[in-house]
């Protein structure tokens, strides 16, 4: 014989039932079939207690509609508009729910009867359309079977009663067996209820007690996930778990089957398998005693809301009794605890509730306590809300080294505070409190790194659609399949934003459509950017900021503290005052988050990123000379006086290889910039003001209202830059704008080079660096290359976003 129970999903609807009956009917021998209520139908005969209560006569309205919604699902599978027995059943409902709206009082008692009546009036629809279907059936009511003491609204099986029960009517027995789940009654035949999962629990009784070949419950998913699929969309079915895996993971929070279910199959050693009624041809999960699968953890709990009680004893009195004494009071009042830590050190403990839970545990204990004796015994009583419970389940975690580490590491990396640890003496869970805002980033982040170690996915929000902006998503958008099949990296663009608009897709923004989905976007406002950006809490996130905002590059702050990482060619952030680039830096450590601004200086050439291995292997730099604008450069090599140096600038911009404003770069304060970086990222403690820059300008052209006025300030003064070229020509010499840095000094100046110097021959829109350390004191450590242009400076940032994807810190 085998034992299946349907949950109310598997029993919305005539289609549902109706393919209920080809699984039922499938069957190679007898079954007892455990019911619950249709659909939503307990909620909804809730409400119809509560409006009773409040002598609300709506809940004639109320209870009508569940009626009704019963007898033309009877009448749709059966073909018969009356029923005796959902006639009979609905009746004495009425007449319990008119006495609760009569007294205007709701017992425990009488809730217990009008919630189980939902899974008698199911058991009825089902065998009698089962009937009608030809199968050989019989209905039970098993409040003439479970026998329960008086603890309404959970209460308490007798076994041994519920053992005889059962035995006497075994001989009554048919092919299929329908039971209304749920529910029991006293010996006295006072309808009870078993309590959240009763109806599960209802079939584990049944299972146990005729000693079933197994126990199966239906339901609408696959089986036990490794996750909620609802939270974690990359869970997946577990193929086995044992009894005590199965326990650990429904007591934190899985609500495919309940804690109260697995004790009576347990003991008798029967299997259970959790199966999808909708698609009854999937293998479902197993729940036995064996346990093949050799995975380290085999999923991941939660509870959403868990209040936290912190309770500090007076350590002065040495008390040896008071956290006995604590817990004794919980128990007395049957007060359940979702969660445990304490310190013996400090004498306190810190004790998860639900809310509703932690509100009685807070008002026994101050009723415990409150005593003018034991006025000193607890100092204090903290309650704190707005927590969440989860936990990593797996029996493979005995004598394991590094699970917890992992977990807390992987936690750290995405910005996730810890409240509180707490690891079972089974060692079969790991549990912590965390604040329930980032609940959803932490099963995410733990089920891919437990899972789907292999795949990892990072969550791209960015500001800037220009040329680099575009050149970057193009390459992303080429480099996505080979980056996931070769590297397992799922790159996915979430936010994008230019300076008119912005887009977010939580399931990633098609790389073939982005510019499609921004123009239908929303007007852009960088504070409701980072609002969104924040509110998403996806990890792995990386901020891209393709601008030379000062406004976008303020908010940067407020984004590490996020633990959203940073990547930008924006250069403001890194040079403003030295003490606001320790602070980013300190932010960044300070919350997981990561500080990337290889593309501030020389484009996609790995300057800093050189730099940084230099330093921290232990290395020290002495001296640099570079020349740091690959857009000088071009000027300088492409100007001959053919055409105006004006007509040169325009050239530059329409490449990609100036700033949006080319001021900046022709003034050389985009040089000093990029130079102050160089120096702070060396170790060396330097302000913008401290570097001297002497502009090759003339005064006429330094100040300018507008490009327009810029340029043609610049035409004016074409004998200038004419003059410039003729002398470095007759002296056998190249014009570059030099940027070096020596003994606490740093200067930037137009330079004459002759021709024996490195940065003679240096052609094009080309960076060079030379960096003299204590390890290259000689010959200097070269890194040259295209220093400007889009798609240069596009790979630079791509760069940095692979960096961070592959780092673990």
């Amino acid at each position: 014989m085998k034992v299946l129970k349907f949950g109310g999903t598997s029993l919305k609807n005539k289609e549902a039932i109706k393919q209920v009956v080809e699984i039922v009917a499938s069957s190679d021998s007898a079954v007892c079939m455990v019911v619950s209520a249709t659909g939503h139908t307990t909620d909804e005969l809730q409400q119809v207690a509560d409006a009773a209560k409040k002598g609300d006569e709506s809940y004639l309205r109320l209870l009508e509609k569940v009626e009704k919604r019963h007898k033309s699902l009877y009448e749709a599978l059966t073909g018969s508009k009356e029923s005796a027995d959902l006639l009979s059943c609905f009746s004495q409902l009425k007449r319990v729910c008119e006495g609760v709206y009569l007294l205007k009082e709701l017992t425990a008692k009488s809730l217990d009867f009008i919630l189980g009546t939902g899974e008698v009036a199911s058991s009825i629809v089902v065998a009698d359309f089962f009937s009608t279907q030809g199968l050989d059936v019989i209905r039970f009511d098993t409040r003439e079977l479970i026998v329960t003491d008086q603890r309404f609204g959970g209460a308490n099986v007798d076994f041994d009663k519920t053992s005889v029960q059962f035995q006497n009517r075994r001989e009554h027995f048919k092919q299929v067996n329908v039971f209304p789940g749920f529910i029991a009654s006293t010996d006295t035949g006072e309808t009870t209820t078993l309590g959240r999962g009763g109806s599960d629990y209802t079939a584990s009784i049944i299972a146990s007690i005729l000693n079933a070949d197994s126990l199966e419950i239906w339901t609408d998913v696959d089986g036990i996930m490794t996750a909620d699929p609802n939270r974690v969309k990359r869970s997946h079915t577990l193929e086995q778990v044992s009894y005590d895996e199965a326990l650990e993971l429904s007591y934190f929070g899985a609500k495919v089957i309940y804690p109260q279910s697995i004790d009576p199959v347990l003991k008798a050693s029967i299997p259970v398998w959790v199966k999808n009624t909708f698609h009854p041809e999937r293998a479902g999960t197993l729940i036995s005693n064996e346990n093949t699968d050799q995975h380290l953890i085999k999923g991941i709990s939660s509870i959403d809301e868990v209040t936290i009680l912190s309770v500090s004893g007076n350590t002065l009195r040495n008390d040896s009794a008071f956290f006995p004494r604590i817990f004794s009071v919980l128990a007395r009042e049957e007060i359940p605890i979702v969660f445990m830590t304490h310190s013996n050190a400090g004498l306190t403990v810190t004790i998860g509730f639900t809310p509703d839970d932690a509100q009685l545990a807070l008002q026994t204990l101050k009723s415990e306590f409150a005593g003018s004796d034991e006025t000193h015994v607890i100092n204090s009583i903290i309650v704190e809300d707005g927590y969440s419970l989860l936990a990593l389940v797996g029996s493979n975690m005995k004598d394991q080294i590094g699970v917890s580490g992992n977990m807390f590491n992987v936690l750290g990396r995405n910005g996730i505070s810890i409240k509180a640890i707490s690891q079972g003496s089974s060692e079969r869970n790991i549990s912590a409190i965390i604040p329930n805002s980032d609940l959803d980033k932490a099963l995410n982040v733990l089920h891919e790194g437990f899972f789907l170690s292999l795949t990892k996915r990072i969550n791209l929000f960015i500001i800037g659609t220009g040329n680099v902006g575009k050149a970057f998503l193009g390459q992303l958008k080429k480099q996505f399949s080979f980056l996931k099949e070769h590297h397992h990296l799922n790159i996915k663009v979430i936010g994008v934003a230019n300076s008119r608009q912005m887009a977010f897709e939580k399931d990633g923004i098609p790389l073939s459509k982005w510019e499609e989905h921004l123009n239908k976007g929303e007007p852009f406002d960088k504070e409701s950017f980072v609002q969104q950006m924040t509110e998403l809490n996806f990890r792995n996130s990386v901020f891209i900021d393709i601008t030379a905002s000062a406004d976008i590059s303020s908010m940067y702050k407020e984004v590490l503290e996020q633990s959203i990482s940073v990547v930008t060619p924006n250069k403001i952030a890194a040079t403003r005052s030295y003490e606001e680039y320790l602070e980013l830096k300190a932010v960044a450590k300070k919350y997981k988050s990561q500080f990337y601004i290889e593309t501030n200086v020389c484009a996609g050439l790995p300057v800093l990123s050189t730099l940084h291995d230099l330093v921290r292997s232990g290395d020290q730099v002495i001296k640099l000379k570079a020349v740091l604008s690959g857009t000088l450069n071009f000027l300088f090599n492409e100007y001959d006086t053919k055409q105006p140096f004006a007509d040169v600038i325009r050239k530059a911009k329409d490449m990609g290889y100036t700033e949006p404003d080319p001021r900046l770069d022709i003034s050389g304060e985009d040089v000093m910039r990029k130079l102050l970086i160089l120096i702070r990222e060396s170790g060396y403690p330097m302000e913008a003001s401290q570097i001297a820059l002497t502009s090759f300008l003339p005064d006429s052209c330094q100040q300018s209202t507008d490009l327009n006025d810029f340029y043609n300030k610049i035409e004016s003064a074409e004998s200038y830059f004419k003059e410039l070229y003729e002398r470095s020509m007759s002296n056998g010499t190249r014009l570059k704008v030099v940027a070096s840095y020596e003994n606490g000094k740093g200067k930037v100046s137009l330079e004459e080079v002759p021709d024996s110097h490195p940065f003679y021959h240096l052609e094009g829109k080309d960076n060079v660096v030379l960096f003299y350390t204590q390890r290259y004191s000689e010959q200097p450590l070269v890194i040259k290359g295209a220093g400007a242009g889009a798609e240069v400076t596009a790979s630079g940032i791509f760069a940095d976003v692979l960096r961070i994807a592959q780092s673990d810190n």
